[in-house]
């Protein structure tokens, strides 16, 4: 008799593509598919999972599938249970939650407790705040930002801080690497990791202890790793150790969607693939089930200019669809304007949902602003998601504290919260003691109040914040729920929401009801305090996702793995997008791949929008804005030109025949009232002769400030096509070249 779950795969296989199909049925060995964007990747992942399973292959426990949001690994699991029709699915779960779950059971391997507490962005910033604070160091002068960015830089390098500053010299250089050192010291002492940490100290984890490695690699026999484009250093080791008994590896990605190279995403991982796994098999993708024609012409003309990809061309079988329109703005308020008439008038037809996607943040504003003025509901991405809500952070750190007294970042945080009278004096007097005697804050406490080093009102507050702390962990071996109640309970916040009474405080009792909920869910599920606590730390602003809302805002990064009928993409111009650290850097085709990221989300109709002037920083951008390059790479024959009232602009009455628009004609995007070829050379005119920086603003040896980089000495100072280009060492972070235009370094 035939086996049920053999004739169950055979049935998915009929419903596969012949490179899906393909994908799917190579079991053995290194495979890389090269996934388009549209083109199944999600559902080769998990037919091949289920074919490994129902052919007898390997067990569910012996498959282990990676990806990289906990949303699209929800999704993976979804679908794998589905098709397994009740049997139990494998392991899918992303980079960071496997590492947790390793380091959980090995930690003391490598040097910490198992019940390490995990540290987010908010928590990392505090702690290097109070380390340049206990070192003596100003804020403005070594920004929390920048050391969190150098530190992570670091970490997905697989390099540490003694590397990073390898070649540098000088008290600034000196300053960071103190800053790095004490960082370490307090996760350390804090028995604390952050983000960058638990995949690092996994791979350490392997590295040193063979024997382990192995486990996990005969533990899983079959690997799969989604969105291998965006794989870092770390991560790539670490695939490289859960393989070093097999190589059985399927590694779906899209050269062409590698947007996190400023998170260390490496592209080469997927460049270099069949050099690090030889006999590796490579199936393309190409058939794309989400996209009209025009649009993936369009995407796929674009990204085609980049030097660095394997090269792949995306097809449909679906209509051409709609042209592409591209929409000239005087200024940003009219752009903003234009997108929301334009959701306006297809909401009413019942089309939605509906998309805009940006470069950066700010642009946001006031496309909000014309949504509200035409009363349409909205949804922000990027905003503050509910595990990053001041009370609900507050009342995680309450439990983090409970559980560890020693987690020296969560006890910063509660301290003081609600007020007891421990003051900011009081804290760094505490923060000073644990500093110099090697302890946790908690013990520096214990400490303190011992030897009675402060002053009578604050040894009181102290000891009374002690005393709570014992309190809380007596609740401990309750269920997690109850847990949760009887530690806001006992420790006033919930009485201080009361207290305050307005709409405010009250909106943060019902959060705090929810997280009890979500507390009450997870008991039910028989998870731990610590499995809490880990959800809550790897959850992501893009796990919040409204899939119901009609009208989304959200910047590029956070649009991929997405699709919508329509979407709009604003901003389409120099310096903003691509933006212009990139073009500076002369590093342009990740910008690229972002913009072939946005125009691929769209299903139907896709908007690319340009605006001629823009306020940047309270004041105008100056001149005339330069349309992005990449508008410039969409085929004419694609789109439409959409003028200030929306309608089209192929050719203005009484033009010849053979006219082409001042965007083709002139190399740039002048706007709609450049309609002749003097216009356009008064233009060019204008433009070359505004706003140029001279050599006497900044030379040769000046010490200079970069929003992001810091602090950095000038080496060299050049006139170049595009400007003033100014080349700057910048401790830990090398020498870059920077075109002041884009940079706007300012003189220290």
């Amino acid at each position: 008799m035939a086996n049920p779950q053999s004739i169950l795969n055979r049935s998915c296989l009929a419903s596969l593509n012949s490179q899906q199909k393909e994908a799917v049925i190579r079991t053995t060995g290194p495979v890389l598919v090269l996934a388009g964007a549209g083109t199944g990747k999600t559902r080769t992942i998990t037919h091949k999972i289920a074919y490994l399973v129902g052919e007898g292959i390997s067990a569910s426990d012996g498959i282990l599938a990676v990806t990289f949001t906990n949303k699209a690994a929800e999704e993976m699991r979804a679908r794998v249970e589905q098709l397994l029709d009740g049997q139990d699915p494998p392991l899918v779960c992303t980079f960071h939650s496997f590492a947790v779950r390793v380091l959980r059971s090995h930690a003391p391997l490598v040097g910490f407790q198992s019940d390490f507490s995990i540290c987010d962005t908010d928590d990392q910033r505090k702690m290097l705040t109070q380390v340049c604070r206990d070192l003596g160091y100003r804020s403005d002068e070594l920004p929390a930002r920048m050391l969190q960015r150098l530190i992570s830089r670091a970490k997905n390098c697989r390099i540490g801080p003694e590397a990073q500053l390898t070649g540098e010299s000088g008290p600034f250089a000196e300053r960071i690497l103190k800053v790095f050192r004490s960082y370490q010291s307090l996760l350390k002492k804090s028995n604390a990791m952050d983000f960058d940490d638990l995949i690092g100290f996994t791979v350490k984890l392997f590295q040193e202890n063979r024997a382990v490695a192995e486990e996990f690699s005969h533990r899983f026999r079959h690997l799969l790793i989604d969105e291998y484009q965006d794989t870092n250093a770390p991560q790539y080791e670490l695939i490289r150790s859960l393989t070093c008994v097999h190589q059985n590896l399927t590694a779906v990605g899209d050269e062409d969607q590698s947007i996190y190279g400023f998170r260390g995403a490496d592209i080469e991982n997927i460049l270099r693939f069949e050099a690090d796994f030889p006999g590796a098999k490579v199936i393309k993708l190409e058939e794309n089930y989400r996209s009209t024609g025009r649009i993936l012409e369009a995407a796929t003309a674009v990204v085609s200019t980049n030097v660095r990809r394997k090269g792949k061309v995306l097809w449909t079988e679906g209509a051409p669809g709609d042209l592409i329109t591209v929409y000239v703005a005087e200024d940003a308020g009219e752009e903003a304007r234009f997108i929301a008439r334009q959701i306006y008038e297809r909401l009413s037809r019942g089309i939605h949902p509906l998309a805009v996607l940006y470069r950066t943040n700010f642009q946001s504003r006031q496309i909000e602003e014309a949504l509200r003025r035409l009363d349409i509901d909205y949804r922000l991405v990027g905003g503050v998601s509910f595990y990053n809500r001041k009370e609900v952070k507050d009342a995680i750190a309450y439990l983090r504290t409970a559980l560890n007294p020693s987690d020296d970042v969560a006890l910063t945080r509660i301290i003081n919260e609600p007020n007891r009278g421990i003051g900011q004096v009081t804290f760094d007097a505490l923060f000073q003691t644990a500093s110099l005697e090697g302890i946790s804050l908690w013990n520096a406490i214990e400490l303190v109040l011992q030897k009675q080093t402060l002053a009578a009102r604050s040894r009181a507050a102290l000891d009374r914040f002690r005393n709570l702390v014992f309190s809380c962990r007596k609740h401990l071996a309750l269920p997690l729920h109850l847990v949760l109640e009887k530690i806001l309970g006992s420790s006033g916040y919930l009485q201080a929401l009361q207290d305050q009474g307005s709409d405010e405080a009250h909106d943060r009792l019902l959060n705090l009801k929810e997280l009890v909920t979500v507390a009450e869910e997870h008991a039910a599920q028989g998870r731990t305090l610590l499995d809490f606590l880990d959800h809550a730390a790897l959850r992501s602003d893009l796990d919040d996702f409204d899939q119901n809302a009609r009208v989304t805002l959200m910047t590029l990064h956070n649009a991929k793995g997405l699709e919508f009928p329509v979407v709009f993409l604003a901003g389409c111009e120099e310096g903003l997008f691509p933006h212009g650290r990139s073009v500076a850097e002369g590093d342009v085709e990740e910008e690229r791949r972002l913009c072939y990221v946005g125009m691929t989300r769209a299903q139907k109709k896709l908007y690319l929008t340009y605006s001629r002037s823009r306020r940047l920083f309270g004041r105008d951008s100056g001149g005339i804005n330069e349309p992005s390059r990449f508008l410039h790479e969409v085929p004419e024959s694609l789109t439409e030109v959409g003028t200030r009232f929306g309608s089209n602009l192929q050719r203005p009455p009484g033009a010849a025949a053979g006219y082409t628009h001042p965007m083709r004609r002139s190399g740039s995007y002048p706007g709609k009232t450049y309609d002749s070829a003097e216009s356009v050379r008064r233009f060019l005119s204008e433009r070359e002769g505004a706003g140029k920086p001279s050599f006497s603003e900044i030379a040769a040896g000046a010490i200079v400030m970069h929003d992001d980089f810091g602090k950095g000495r000038v080496l060299k100072v050049e006139e170049g096509s595009q400007g003033l280009k100014v080349t700057v060492q910048f401790p830990g972070l090398g020498i870059k070249k920077l075109l002041q235009s884009y940079a706007r370094l300012r003189a220290v």
